[in-house]
């Protein structure tokens, strides 16, 4: 049999423990983020998916263990450099009073910025094709305080498109939406990896949104990981119960074809 192939990985884990003060949430993780993929990690609350995504995106610096962006610790490499690599947009982000959905998408301009090299015309076409990206050209001048759920995720999504980076990691990106602005903002990120290239990877607590909109999922339960892979591959009876602590079954959507979850009740150990 002919050994596979390493993941081609940009951004990858190698043995990260991640810990808040004295108390260890990710142990030993180890990961490679496909490139070019959507990835989303998945499991119960307080299993460790956003400490996990805090790490990669050097948020939390790892008490043991290395993150690696493009072959070098993450940690040694300059802010400046990072962020026009990686851009990140954490649970519930809060925009300044007053400011525009312009206004905020250009400080995703910020780490191109410098004393001897100012605002240009190139970030004027950067932030519009950031806004039409998202679908928020319409909303440039109204302030973010204004908009609906879906339209501020879309605004603070076109904000990290701005920033122009290859990385993409969204911590919850739907949380407090409704189905309607969840399936907006999810098809807006396929979007962006179909259409712009981006690689993303995202935490999500719906498994059947993470399992129709990743190509790569990452499961996690008491802050390692238990299974990864393919939605089709690794979503089982046996997951759902070892890490979702739930009896079910999995069936096949017939429209997409990616695995779907039907819960009948909590797992009795």
């Amino acid at each position: 049999m002919t050994p596979s192939l390493p993941t081609p990985s940009r951004l990858r884990a190698e043995h990260v423990t991640l810990s808040y003060g004295t108390r260890d949430v990710v142990t030993d993780l180890s990961l490679a983020i496909p490139d070019g993929k959507v990835t989303v990690i998945v499991g119960a609350n307080a299993c460790g998916k956003s400490t996990l995504l805090r790490g990669l995106a050097r948020l939390l610096a790892p008490t043991s263990g290395t993150v690696l962006l493009d072959g070098k610790s993450i940690s040694e490499q300059p802010s400046r450099h990072v962020a026009r690599t990686l851009g990140m947009l954490p649970q519930s982000p809060l925009a300044p009073e007053g400011i525009t959905v312009r206004d905020l998408v250009a400080r995703g301009r910020h780490p191109h910025q410098n004393w001897w090299q100012q605002w240009g015309d190139e970030d004027t076409v950067i932030v519009d094709d950031a806004l039409r990206a998202t679908d928020t050209l319409e909303l440039a001048d109204r302030d973010v305080d204004e908009l609906s759920g879906g339209q501020r995720q879309r605004a603070w999504i076109a904000m990290a498109v701005a920033q122009n980076t290859d990385l993409l990691l969204l911590d919850e990106p739907t949380t407090y939406l409704d189905i309607a602005h969840q399936l907006e903002v999810l098809e807006l990120v396929s979007t962006l990896n179909r259409e712009h290239g981006r690689t993303v990877v995202m935490v999500l607590h719906d498994l059947n949104l993470a399992c129709r909109y990743a190509h790569h999922i990452v499961a996690m339960r008491d802050g390692v990981i238990v299974a990864e892979g393919a939605p089709a591959e690794i979503v089982t009876p046996e997951l759902l119960r070892d890490v979702f602590r739930v009896e079910g079954a999995v069936v096949v959507d017939p429209v997409t074809a990616a695995p779907v979850v039907l819960a009948h009740r909590i797992a009795v150990d």
